[in-house]
């Protein structure tokens, strides 16, 4: 069976949102160290290898916004899509303690190797799903774990994160503090730029109104809470949407 470093959902609905979830599988293909990372198995199964529950929500929310998704098909440990190329974890050796040892001596060729079968892949088709529209609005979707080790525990239900475009941010951020039961990070539990990731690279350089949603892992660990969250996303999304006149 042929490896594909992707899997798009609903490639033609009409909707103007791509849906995007760069982290949505610990997938490590047969191509990459035999198809084992030499990382344990309750290690892939964390936050260090993927974005647990972001596919989830990402496919049913892009569904409700009768829009494309796009997920990818490999770990973030095989290579990071949410880096730029020239980043320095775009290969991680060593990530939230974990050592990861088919990495450990990866070089610049097999970095390039990756490139090519997992990274670039996703990004042309990324790239080709946005620009199906003139006016595509990104919505990038991330999962984030409660507490990192030996850090303290993280408040946020859901981040939004942005750079220097707020047309779709601010508002969705104003809008979702109106959520009694949420608490809202702004900007966390991460910056929102880093030059070359996915929002820079398919929104930003193209002026696309877009923002990055995080949702803490452990609220998304279910498909019934994927489905819900992407239920509770959806109808705010759109009110956002027209509100600021997008």
């Amino acid at each position: 069976m042929t490896y594909h470093p992707y899997h798009i959902f609903g490639e033609a609905r009409p909707g103007r949102w791509l849906v995007t979830c760069d982290h949505a599988t610990n997938t490590v293909p047969d191509e990459v160290a035999g198809g084992d990372l030499g990382v344990a198995a309750e290690d892939m199964a964390r936050h260090i290898a993927f974005d647990p529950g972001a596919a989830g929500v990402t496919v049913a929310l892009a569904e409700m916004l009768d829009s494309p998704a796009i997920c990818s098909n490999f770990s973030r440990l095989v290579i990071d899509p949410n880096r730029g190329e020239d980043d320095p974890t775009l290969l991680m050796k060593l990530y939230d303690g974990t050592i990861v040892p088919a990495n450990r001596h990866a070089g610049q060729a097999e970095t390039e190797r990756r490139l090519n079968l997992c990274y670039r892949p996703y990004h042309q088709a990324v790239a080709r799903l946005a620009a199906r529209q003139d006016d595509t609005i990104y919505v990038a979707i991330h999962s984030y774990t409660r507490q990192l080790r030996g850090r303290d525990p993280r408040p946020w239900h859901i981040g939004i994160l942005y750079a220097e475009d707020e047309r779709f941010s601010r508002p969705l951020i104003e809008r979702l503090a109106r959520e009694r039961d949420l608490v809202v990070g702004e900007n966390e539990p991460y910056g929102g730029h880093l030059e070359g990731d996915s929002v820079d690279r398919h929104a930003i350089h193209h002026r696309r109104a877009n923002v990055l949603i995080e949702i803490r892992n452990d609220l998304i660990e279910t498909d019934a809470q994927q489905y819900a969250w992407a239920e509770r996303l959806a109808p705010i999304l759109e009110e956002v949407r027209i509100a600021a006149q997008l």
